[in-house]
């Protein structure tokens, strides 16, 4: 409970200062315009990462933490960090527009990438449960930087109208939020990915600091590169040489993740079906969305909402099992991973007897 108030109070404060932010700079009404022009993107942004999700989905109160430390903390730490460079360069010497690139180049990358990592870091840490692999890291960093996101178009869209007007406000949506909608998303993808990898494939304690820092590393990198090519005159060429060739190599990363957590929930669940805990075809189902998808539907039918939340539980409890056996085998689990198993294993026979319990009760 102390760990919820600590967060909840961070969260509020950051709220609070934001709010001070939105009000002086432009005002409640055009905040609220801005705020429904940057809530578009989302409209596709975040059921991508949940389509992401679908083997072993996330716990929404987790996904909303995510969001919620990108939209707030990492937006607040960035807006005082960022100013505090670009005031720091302009009294050193350097012109404004020189310090305005080295802010969107040098300061924005580092200092953002930073502060949203920090929020996968921390689901990392205290809820370590919640983070099986590459698939995880890359969905909570997209839940992050899609709050990030989410509130900088705000700040950048109030801004422009406030000075501009309607044209404004639509030349700037139309370069923030339909070219670049999951650049926020994607830039902290990589720092997911490499504590995905940390978590799930490298054993020794250096190697996991050395592929979280990557993953970082490269964030930065794609950041700066992103913001380069929009800070030069020839923003379209660009955009098409850069920036949708990095898009189109992070969609075919997307996919490939997804695909490759299905084979890994059929390899592993496997061995316990050879073992009998799982029949072969349950294998089958589970390793198959279409076929979850079905299980569900004849769950439903056969024993309505008690077996349909039990089916849904069966699933969920696999999907951990398979993953958890997947880092058991590969020697780096979790101290606690063999009691953990047992636990899976017996949710995994508790909620089969329930979905098949109530179908037969239903059928009678």
């Amino acid at each position: 409970m102390l760990l919820y108030g600590v967060v909840v109070a961070l969260f509020l404060l950051c709220w609070a200062v934001l709010g001070r932010v939105f009000s002086t700079g432009f005002g409640l009404q055009t905040t609220v315009l801005a705020a429904l022009f940057a809530a578009i993107p989302l409209l596709v942004v975040i059921p991508t990462y949940l389509w992401i999700d679908r083997y072993e989905a996330e716990p929404n109160r987790y996904l909303a933490f995510a969001f919620l430390w990108g939209a707030l903390c990492a937006t607040v730490g960035a807006l005082f960090l960022n100013t505090f460079f670009s005031i720091a360069l302009v009294l050193l010497g350097e012109g404004q527009e020189q310090a305005d690139l080295l802010g969107a180049t040098v300061s924005a990358p580092i200092v953002e990438e930073g502060l949203k990592g920090l929020g996968i870091l921390l689901i990392v840490l205290v809820r370590r449960r919640q983070f099986d692999g590459i698939v995880d890291g890359i969905v909570y960093a997209g839940m992050v930087g899609a709050g990030f996101a989410f509130t900088e178009n705000i700040l950048y869209l109030g801004r422009m109208y406030a000075e501009y007007g309607t044209q404004g406000l639509t030349a700037l949506f139309l370069l923030r939020c339909v070219m670049g909608p999951f650049a926020h998303p994607l830039f902290t993808s990589m720092t997911g990915i490499g504590l995905g990898v940390a978590v799930s494939l490298v054993r020794t304690r250096g190697t996991k600091v050395l592929a979280g820092l990557a993953g970082y590393l490269a964030a930065v990198g794609l950041h700066a590169l992103w913001n380069l090519s929009a800070s030069t005159g020839n923003l379209l060429g660009l955009y098409v040489l850069v920036q949708v060739p990095i898009f189109l190599g992070y969609v075919a990363t997307l996919v490939w993740a997804r695909t490759r957590e299905g084979r890994q929930i059929r390899l592993y669940l496997s061995q316990y079906a050879d073992a009998g805990w799982l029949g072969h075809q349950e294998v089958a189902m589970l390793g198959s969305l279409p076929a979850r998808r079905n299980a569900r539907t004849w769950a439903r039918a056969t024993g309505g909402a008690p077996a349909l939340a039990s089916m849904k539980a069966f699933q969920d409890a696999a999907s951990d099992l398979a993953l958890l056996r997947s880092r058991i085998v590969r020697g780096v689990a979790e101290p606690q991973a063999q009691t953990r198993e047992r636990e899976l294993l017996d949710s995994l026979v508790a909620h089969r007897a329930a979905f098949t319990g109530t179908a037969a009760f239903a059928r009678r």
